[in-house]
């Protein structure tokens, strides 16, 4: 394997690359990040150098290749229940409110990853279930989407390791939801997988075949975008709601000045937005 690193125009040019693709843009000091990604590509497509692997996923002809790169650097780490209080939030402000207006609620996981937070989702609606038996008569459709196909792999198979239960998942939540797959493995369990279903989706494209939903979470992926691409999905997200929908973004994410089609509101703890 040669030791030749990327030099500055070819990691421009990759940049660009990844940023027209996908919208991510990377930092200056991303470079540690790309090599990290990209390195287990180098021996699956036969090159000698990281330089060699960006000059060929720069070729249109590539495609396989290049699929390859967008998949490996869009693939993020993950955990259950992220954060806590938006499922809170889902279970004791956004489900009652939008059950006595209807019976059927639609929500969708705009960056599913390896399905943690799909899985959560549904989890969440099945405490809420048990705590308020009425609610047992609603019809609950989970979609995620995300731009791997590797990962969308792994939220259809829907099981997981002990490295990946013990990240955000209680005891409690393991024994309730999962059940013993074999060979250190535990799947998620029928009546969770049944409310969910998985396609591949870029947050670039249209969204318009996937219908409108009820509440969208997006957390923590806008802060991977250009301001004007952020603004941009924020929109699509928009004529992708029905009205009085929900947006839950990450933490550390905000919708200041990309766009005023939501109502922001405080809970305890942390913010959602609501269409107008």
């Amino acid at each position: 394997m040669s030791d030749k690193q990327l030099n500055d125009g070819e990691y421009a040019r990759f940049r660009d690359f990844l940023e027209q693709q996908c919208g991510i843009v990377l930092g200056d000091n991303k470079l540690y990040l790309v090599k990290s990604r990209l390195a287990p590509l180098m021996t699956r497509f036969k090159v000698t150098s990281l330089s060699e692997l960006i000059v060929q996923t720069l070729q249109p002809t590539q495609r396989q290749l290049r699929a390859a790169v967008v998949d490996a650097m869009t693939t993020n780490e993950t955990l259950w229940f992220r954060d806590g209080y938006p499922y809170e939030l889902l279970k004791k402000k956004i489900l009652p409110e939008l059950l006595a207006k209807k019976n059927s609620l639609k929500i969708w996981s705009a960056a599913s990853s390896s399905g943690q937070e799909p899985y959560s989702i549904s989890m969440a609606i099945a405490e809420y279930q048990a705590s308020n038996p009425r609610s047992l008569s609603s019809n609950f459709n989970i979609l995620g989407t995300d731009i791997s196909n590797t990962m969308l792999d792994h939220c259809k198979l829907a099981q997981y390791d002990g490295l990946a239960l013990a990240r955000g998942l209680s005891p409690e939540r393991k024994l309730k939801f999962f059940q013993d797959s074999g060979q250190g493995m535990m799947q998620v369990k029928e009546n969770i997988r049944r409310m969910t279903n998985f396609r591949h989706l870029n947050l670039l494209d249209n969204y318009s075949l996937l219908g409108r939903f009820d509440i969208i979470f997006c957390r923590n992926v806008l802060i991977y975008f250009a301001p004007e691409i952020k603004a941009q999905i924020i929109e699509k997200f928009s004529r992708s709601l029905n009205d009085k929908g929900f947006l839950l973004l990450g933490a550390s994410e905000s919708m200041s000045g990309l766009s005023d089609k939501f109502n922001m509101l405080r809970c305890s703890p942390g913010i959602i937005y609501q269409k107008k």
